[in-house]
């Protein structure tokens, strides 16, 4: 494995490992981009290729002209095994939960596969970067320098941090030690405070076009039909990422219970179906990831009407059912979208809180005609 396989954003990726090369890597950068566009994988590429030991002079080797990891060196290899960051962070909770209670409230989720790259994900249930995360951050940034590598890297996958945390990074973004290197994943970097963004340099991972994404399904993932790859390609919003791994079924069950709330928002509701439906929300972790991808759906749903509504249905992603979507449009305007907007937001702020699921998802369908 090396760079050549990372797909798109050529010129983005060029330029971190010319700053490889130049040894310039930033101290503190911001991997910005839509979800599954590649922002983990590259910031895991960028802590191999500088600490690769592979190269003929114990440095990283070089393709193309410019550093590039080995993937076969200890470091490249300790790192790699970050890579699936989901069965990690599964992982790392499951342990916690086998804790003493005493001990649960004060462990934090941190993934670390190599003793100086350390994994920074939100903290479940609130998944939220939280203090006691960011205090770990700034201990071991501060007294434990590399010991088997030549930089430390700490990586956090999101930018949803609690007010507290943010404020504490700050110290660490402000005077960083020399032998340490943070990234940030940001989907939209306005959710970082602006201090934040002013300390760090911002790299941008772009969307792919559709068209290109297509032609890469009918290669990676053949068992797909063509009306799916195009969807897929739609749904993917650009990421390659995303789309190599898109669950298709699981997004589609998801837009049936979403068109449910839909349906009983915007026509003869039908008030059994609905709670029938979001019961299925109710509790445990399975509760919270179906409900997570309900709103992202909603939240699709939410736009292609927008778009619909405007006169550009060609730009709506959900395409195999513009028709529908035509239909619902009718009875919306621009007052109401914001409410709805609102009220899916309100939604994904419970969660955070940990309200009752399916009641949230009856409030939020209830309240939806009179916006």
């Amino acid at each position: 494995m090396s760079f050549r396989e990372f797909l798109g954003n050529t010129a983005t990726v060029t330029r971190l490992r010319e700053s490889v090369a130049a040894e310039r890597v930033p101290q503190s950068m911001i991997l910005a981009g839509p979800r599954g566009a590649g922002k983990y994988t590259l910031a895991l590429m960028l802590a191999r290729v500088v600490n690769c030991k592979g190269g003929p002079d114990g440095g990283p080797i070089v393709t193309d002209g410019l550093p590039d990891f080995c993937g076969r060196c200890l470091n490249c290899v300790k790192i790699g095994e970050a890579a699936n960051l989901e069965e990690k962070v599964a992982e790392a909770v499951e342990a916690r939960e086998d804790l003493r209670e005493a001990d649960k409230k004060d462990t934090r989720i941190l993934i670390q596969t190599h003793p100086d790259v350390l994994v920074i994900p939100p903290d479940p249930p609130q998944l939220l970067i939280k203090l006691g995360q960011v205090r770990q951050v700034i201990h071991a940034a501060y007294y434990r320098p590399p010991v088997e590598a030549r930089r430390s890297f700490f990586i956090f996958t999101s930018a949803a941090f609690m007010k507290e945390a943010a404020n504490s990074l700050l110290k660490v973004l402000e005077e960083p030690p020399a032998y340490a290197t943070l990234i940030l994943l940001a989907e939209n970097p306005q959710e970082l405070l602006p201090t934040i963004r002013s300390r760090a340099v911002t790299h941008r991972l772009g969307a792919l076009p559709s068209g290109e994404l297509e032609t890469l399904l009918g290669v990676r993932r053949p068992e797909l039909k063509p009306a799916e790859r195009a969807l897929v390609a739609r749904l993917a919003e650009g990421a390659v990422g995303r789309a190599l791994g898109f669950d298709l079924a699981a997004w589609l069950q998801s837009r049936q219970d979403a068109l449910i709330l839909l349906r009983t928002a915007l026509r003869e509701p039908d008030y059994s179906t609905l709670f029938r439906t979001t019961e299925a929300y109710r509790a445990g972790a399975e509760g919270q990831e179906k409900t997570t991808n309900l709103l992202r759906v909603l939240g699709s749903l939410f736009e292609d009407l927008l778009l619909t509504h405007a006169g550009t249905p060609q730009l709506i992603r959900n395409i195999d059912m513009a028709g529908e979507l035509g239909q619902l449009a009718q009875g919306i305007n621009v007052d109401w979208l914001d409410g709805a907007a609102y009220a899916l937001g309100q939604v994904q702020s419970g969660m955070r809180r940990n309200l009752l699921r399916s009641l949230s998802l009856d409030a939020m369908a209830l309240s939806l005609p009179e916006r």
